[in-house]
């Protein structure tokens, strides 16, 4: 891309395939105040997947006073019917959490780190430095044992105890993780603040230093920014965006921090520009329904707020 310009023409133009990384039964629940029965995360992932998403991240083998929400990891895996095709991943916090996920049969994994040393201390007690020398060995046994790894750099546009955040602090952290061997990373907005003239400074000094095509995009819709902020992935290659359904999400380690793109939305934009997905953009709806049912407040996703008005869909409890 040229450096010279600075308004995207957005079009579908070269790989018109989109892949759309579910990860609102592991990101999106992590959040949630009401604690969601088992037997729902299952029925949820498993409309998600006939919904046609091939890869959902379903849960997180973290230490269950963690995340109360995800204590239920084995048995969601334990009672899930998976889909052929269809790959079901999650996060892992140590070698640990590597041997839980091993015995549930999962295949591809997610280790995570941070653009910012405080925002790593509150969220895995433990420097920048220290969680890239902690997840080496993570993810050097994964990948003998065949697994898919995938690396999550949150703050990378903003951090809530450090505020702004050079492109240079993601960018170096990004390439660390793909030094230690993982095939892809996540590059997130943890607490939406990104706007597209931050994400075109980003991309163009990444594009010098890492492969764009191993990058996912990760947006909060704090300030309503993430579809716009999309748009300039896709100008720049992007091809792989992280959403939850229904808008699902937070984050327990970033004060403030309000929900993921929501797929439904994601969908809508990326159909209407021409891009192909694979994923029932109705069938999307449905799922998070089944999710909604047992929350306490409205799902943020536009379209699924229209779609539930269109088709008299009841309120959640």
């Amino acid at each position: 891309m040229s450096p010279q310009r600075t308004i995207p023409q957005i079009t579908a133009g070269g790989a018109k395939q989109v892949s759309v990384v579910e990860v609102g039964p592991r990101d999106g629940l992590q959040n949630e105040r009401v604690r969601v029965p088992t037997a729902t995360k299952v029925k949820f992932i498993e409309a998600l997947a006939h919904a046609g998403l091939k890869r959902i991240e379903a849960s997180s083998f973290v230490l269950p006073h963690a995340i109360p929400q995800l204590a239920d990891a084995e048995a969601v895996f334990a009672q899930l019917h998976r889909q052929p095709g269809v790959r079901y991943s999650a996060l892992v916090p140590n070698r640990v959490g590597l041997h839980r996920a091993e015995a549930a049969n999962v295949q591809d994994i997610a280790v995570f780190t941070a653009a910012t040393d405080t925002f790593v201390r509150h969220n895995i007690h433990m420097t920048l430095e220290a969680s890239l020398a902690h997840f080496a060995p993570v993810v050097q046994e994964a990948n003998e044992r065949g697994m898919n790894v995938r690396g999550y750099v949150s703050t990378v546009f903003g951090c809530p105890y450090e505020g702004a955040v050079t492109p240079e602090q993601g960018i170096a952290v990004a390439e660390r993780l793909f030094e230690l061997g993982v095939q892809e990373v996540s590059i997130g907005d943890t607490i939406g603040v990104a706007t597209p003239g931050d994400v075109i400074r980003w991309l163009r000094a990444a594009e010098k230093r890492l492969p764009l095509d191993k990058l996912a995009l990760h947006f909060h819709d704090t300030r309503g920014t993430a579809l716009a902020n999309v748009l300039i992935g896709l100008e720049f290659g992007i091809r792989t965006f992280d959403a939850t359904a229904g808008g699902l999400g937070g984050c327990p380690f970033a004060p403030g921090a309000s929900g993921n793109l929501a797929t439904e939305d994601l969908l809508y934009t990326l159909h209407g520009l021409g891009y192909e997905t694979g994923v029932d953009l109705a069938k999307v709806v449905e799922a998070s329904q089944v999710i909604a049912a047992s929350l306490d407040h409205m799902l943020p996703s536009r379209y699924y707020q229209a779609a539930r008005v269109a088709s008299c869909l009841p309120l959640p409890r």
